[in-house]
């Protein structure tokens, strides 16, 4: 119950992200700024408490975790550096598309994931999975608005950045509950978000370690909020709830970011989101659901 919960709160938090990108830009800051903030904001917030952690374990000599290993760390940076992709897509994508389209094309993950994982796992996807990708599909056409709107209104390059986003983000959940799992867990996001830090500065260099006055605004305004709901809390809750609940029940519980998303979107954001919208919003999250649905009443009828 307790990996269950931790994925649920950690989605929710993922989910009001792209509202406070969107009033970031409002309010005339870069990308740039924006995504390298929060991941700087996010890994001092860890790394802070990866030392009092250290402290109080050396005074009371009980560690319960196991130190990671120099390839742990390398694996637990490389890693990171998906997380921070998938923030530098994902928020690329909204500078040209709205708010509730771009969670839709992240939430491509879902499929890109059971290739993947049987890419890695060198079989077919089970029988479950290949099911879930009618609703998935049909959903995300009706999210998207194509069929109401037309092809033509899609802004491609959005929906690129969105696509990339979902790439790294299944990349993200197929390998998160597989490295250093006996590492703490604070650690282990200290360092996947020093990893997300380090490729983001290297792809959008930002502009607020030469600018004092942007620094004090943007972390005040947006930094802070940004820093603590996304690689801090949101991460931690999935490094803490992925190995207790698997990557299949994970990826259904990370489900929560797509309705708080869209419903931010639509209240804070003023976005428009029609029925065609929520009925693909419900079919995407039928599509996700089904597998581990499926899964259970197999083993319950076993």
């Amino acid at each position: 119950m307790k990996g269950i919960l931790y994925i649920i709160i950690g989605s929710v938090c993922y989910g009001v992200l792209s509202t406070f990108v969107k009033l970031a830009y409002g309010d005339g800051f870069i990308v740039n700024d924006v995504v390298g903030m929060q991941m700087f904001v996010g890994a001092i917030l860890l790394w802070s408490i990866v030392l009092f952690n250290k402290s109080r374990s050396a005074k009371s000599n009980n560690e319960q975790y196991l130190k990671p290993t120099k390839k742990d760390v390398l694996l637990l940076v490389v890693l990171g550096s998906t997380t921070g992709l998938t923030g530098m897509f994902y928020y690329l994508a909204l500078q040209y598309i709205t708010a509730s389209l771009a969670i839709v094309l992240l939430f491509q993950f879902t499929w890109i994931g059971v290739l993947l994982e049987s890419v890695v796992n060198r079989k077919l996807p089970e029988k479950s999975k290949l099911l879930s990708l009618i609703p998935l599909v049909i959903g995300t056409i009706f999210a998207t608005n194509v069929l109401t709107d037309g092809i033509g209104s899609l802004n491609w390059l959005g929906v690129l950045f969105g696509a990339l986003s979902a790439v790294s983000y299944s990349t993200f959940i197929l390998l998160s509950g597989r490295i250093a799992l006996k590492a703490n867990p604070i650690t282990k996001t200290a360092l996947m978000i020093t990893g997300g830090f380090i490729i983001c500065a290297i792809f959008l260099p930002p502009t607020f370690f030469t600018n004092w006055h942007l620094f004090a605004e943007l972390s005040l305004k947006y930094g802070l909020i940004l820093g603590f709901l996304g690689p801090f809390f949101s991460t931690l809750m999935f490094s803490k709830g992925v190995p207790l609940t698997g990557s299949g029940l994970a990826s259904i519980l990370g489900a929560a970011e797509l309705p708080t998303a869209t419903l931010m979107s639509a209240i804070v954001l003023k976005e428009t989101v029609g029925a065609p919208q929520y009925f693909g919003i419900i079919l995407i999250l039928i599509g996700i659901v089904l597998p581990e649905f499926l899964k259970r009443k197999s083993l319950q009828s076993a």
